[in-house]
């Protein structure tokens, strides 16, 4: 149920009607609106009856119930879209987010040049994987707390904040010492352990929708970790499975707008995954901007024929930087803005 306050409804009204939503067994979730405060009752549905009765205490000005399965992810509770900040710099705002950098973390040469560079180029945030989910156990693995700490050597150099993949919920208090924000990859969009696990995290998460998952499946793992108390969740679509063979996987461009309808969470788009060609991931990031993503994650590494994980879609920065500078008329055109190189 969403309970609306009224403009007047005094701090001391508000508490009271927080406590009286747990005393019937429900979650609070106050979102701050321009004008009144609205606050999200989340539980179990069968009883949702009993929180109509909130109607009749002071400063309530209404009560109706939140239809969408994915509560807290749904635009019926939050109208205005969500900026989420991860050490200063935003996602989801006028500025579109850029996070670029290697599939994997390789050595401190390869990642503290790639983050000076792309932060030349304009990038907004580093990505970079210490830990790495491969399809065969014999493929690389990752540096694992290595490659954290070699994270930690390129943000200094770059002053790029660090996203980085969390894939167990063992790991989480080591990532989030080195992270400023959490990937959870496709594979893990439903692991529901670890979503909760990241509900408590005071991090924001970029959550990758997974390969063969609808939209609605993805808002609901949104959801997970939403419902647990973080309300920073960025949404990344890196393209779905589908019968297509020429690229690697097929980047669903429409689920921009179908979820800028249903949701207020920001939505990144990852070109490099979904078509698995550096060739292509220029095309698609015009794409997604067009369609209004609030993001792009693109690989970048500085020998793709070298690297130890997904070589074929990288960009060399040279290319990155191309592709950088010829993104910026295009975002202005769209009325969105890229950082300034430096």
């Amino acid at each position: 149920m969403i309970i609306v306050m009224s403009p007047s409804a005094t701090p001391e009204q508000i508490e009271k009607v927080r406590k009286t939503i747990q005393e019937l067994g429900y979650t609070p979730h106050e979102i701050a609106g321009v004008e009144r405060k609205v606050i999200g009752a989340v539980g179990d549905e069968r009883g949702k009856d009993r929180l109509q009765a909130l109607e009749t205490m002071a400063g309530v000005e209404s009560v109706f119930p939140i239809l969408k399965p994915y509560k807290l992810a749904s635009r019926e509770v939050k109208s205005v879209n969500s900026i989420i900040q991860a050490d200063g710099v935003s996602v989801g705002g006028e500025e579109i987010a850029i996070i670029a950098g290697p599939c994997s973390v390789e050595s401190k040469d390869q990642i503290c040049t790639t983050a000076k560079l792309v932060k030349e180029s304009g990038a907004n945030f580093l990505r970079g994987g210490a830990y790495k989910p491969r399809t065969s156990p014999y493929s690389f693995q990752g540096m694992e707390e290595d490659g954290l700490k070699l994270l930690a050597e390129a943000k200094k150099v770059s002053g790029l904040p660090i996203v980085t993949e969390i894939m167990n919920p063992r790991e989480i208090e080591l990532v989030v010492k080195y992270a400023d924000i959490l990937q959870v990859g496709a594979r893990n969009m439903q692991n529901f352990s670890l979503l909760k696990e990241l509900g408590r995290v005071n991090k924001p998460i970029l959550l990758k929708r997974g390969m063969m998952n609808t939209i609605k499946e993805f808002l609901m793992s949104a959801e997970y970790v939403l419902s647990e108390g973080n309300s920073d969740v960025i949404l990344c679509e890196r393209g779905i499975r589908t019968f297509e063979t020429a690229t690697r996987n097929t980047l669903d461009i429409s689920c921009i707008p179908v979820l800028k309808k249903e949701t207020h969470l920001p939505i990144v788009i990852d070109p490099s995954h979904a078509t698995g060609h550096w060739d292509m991931v220029e095309s698609m990031s015009r794409a997604s901007i067009a369609a209004g993503a609030d993001g792009l994650i693109i690989e970048v590494h500085p020998d793709p024929v070298k690297a130890f994980s997904d070589g074929p879609q990288s960009l060399k920065p040279s290319k990155f930087a191309r592709l950088m500078k010829n993104l910026r008329p295009f975002a202005e055109l769209m009325g969105r803005t890229l950082r300034p190189t430096s």
